[in-house]
This record gives C-alpha cells, structure tokens and sequence, in this order.
C-alpha cells in the first residue's frame, strides 16, 4: 500500500492537491492511505518551506505547486 501524504495547511492549493489525489488514485485502482499534514513544525521539518507539498512513501516529490494528473499518475505507477 502506498502511504501519500499532502502537507500544508488547508489552502485552497492545498486541497486542490488532496482532491486530484484522490481522484487519481480511485481512477488508477491504486491502494493508498491520504493523510493530510497541517502542523506547520511537521511540515517545516520535511523542508517544505512553500506549500503545498507532497510525499509518496516518505519521499518528498513536490513543494510549492500543484502537480498535473499526468506527473500524479507518474510518480504513483513508477
């Protein structure tokens, strides 16, 4: 099972990011748990300093925009 995280606080960037991860997730049958970081001291601690950002299995692969679909599908099937 994949474990996604998106970090920020709530923003509208942010739960855009949370939404299309769930949509692209469901679309691609996709086993995953969403948990959504808001504590500004977790986040900080990842090194994102420009939300939202965005980890898969620990790895952090975005800070500070919202991915298209297509770069989610790439980072969840690669």
């Amino acid at each position: 099972m994949r474990v996604i995280e998106v970090l920020g606080p709530g923003c509208a960037k942010c739960k855009h990011v949370e939404a299309t991860v769930r949509e692209v997730v469901e679309r691609l049958g996709i086993e995953a748990e969403i948990r959504k970081v808001v504590d500004y001291r977790d986040i900080a601690a990842r090194g994102v300093m420009s939300t939202p950002g965005l980890a898969i299995d620990g790895t952090l692969v975005l800070v500070g925009r919202v991915p298209t679909r297509a770069q989610l599908e790439g980072w969840l099937t690669g």
